[in-house]
């Protein structure tokens, strides 16, 4: 019997990239992501998978249940989850529209939240192997200022994911978080800080996506892309919190 994969944000970056991937790996696809036009562009270059499209915005309060009912009413079963909308801005937290702010968090935070938690069940069901892929950031790792929310929200993700692939440790479902640093996708030019330190060195987003998946079918926990990454991350544990406040700030500015 052949497996789905429900993969938000698909219609660009990594979100693209994971549609490739599984595709190619004959996986049915659920596709979710706010450009309707674009989801129906992408269906058509799968003709030989079962693909359904959802046009949601799940930076919108109760969207995420909405993409569960619908789902479940189209009978389909979810192997694999594949949490990876988001959004970052850049900027003093005061000058940043407060709005704007409760969008990021609800889609980075909130809905990811409630697709785990309504997806769960089911996964958990699942005769075979499961599998949840949460895209944090290396911002989970330090606070960010001039980014102060999107920090926040990935830190976020990175302990909510952790946490529940210990609780499921002796179930049949896997949970991964995956922490690229910058990575070449329209992320930066939303966030605005295509012209950072932070963005000088981005990796490619198919090869960040291949890591991330390949890291999902081996099990693991937590991945972090690129050799440069894995140091700064693991070199801020270390780190006073203060003193990794003020790297973060520094690689925010222009280059």
């Amino acid at each position: 019997m052949k497996k789905s994969v429900l993969i938000t944000g698909a219609t660009s970056g990594l979100g693209y990239d994971f549609v490739k991937l599984f595709a190619a790996d004959g996986y049915d696809l659920v596709l979710v992501a706010r450009n309707k036009a674009k989801l129906e562009e992408i269906k058509k270059e799968f003709q030989d998978l079962s693909v359904l499209t959802i046009s949601k915005d799940l930076s919108i309060a109760g969207a995420a249940k909405e993409v569960y009912e619908e789902v479940s009413a189209a009978g389909i079963s979810i192997d694999v989850l594949v949490n990876n909308a988001g959004f970052g801005l850049m900027g003093p937290f005061h000058e940043l529209d407060i709005r704007k702010q409760a969008e990021m968090i609800q889609l980075n935070v909130t809905a990811l939240t409630e697709l785990t938690y309504h997806f769960l069940p089911g996964l958990k069901s699942q005769k075979d192997k499961a599998r949840i892929l949460n895209v944090a950031s290396t911002a989970a790792f330090q606070p960010g200022p001039l980014m102060a929310v999107y920090y926040a929200t990935k830190a976020y993700v990175l302990s909510l994911s952790e946490a529940l692939a210990e609780e499921l440790a002796d179930t049949n479902v896997t949970v991964t978080t995956l922490c690229p640093g910058a990575t070449k996708t329209n992320f930066a030019s939303v966030a605005k800080v295509e012209k950072t330190k932070m963005f000088s060195g981005a990796m490619d987003s198919s090869e960040v996506a291949q890591q991330g998946y390949r890291a999902l079918m081996a099990g693991k926990r937590v991945v972090i892309t690129g050799t440069s990454n894995k140091l700064g991350a693991y070199a801020a544990k270390f780190l006073p919190r203060s003193a990794a406040a003020k790297i973060a700030k520094y690689v925010a500015k222009d280059a």
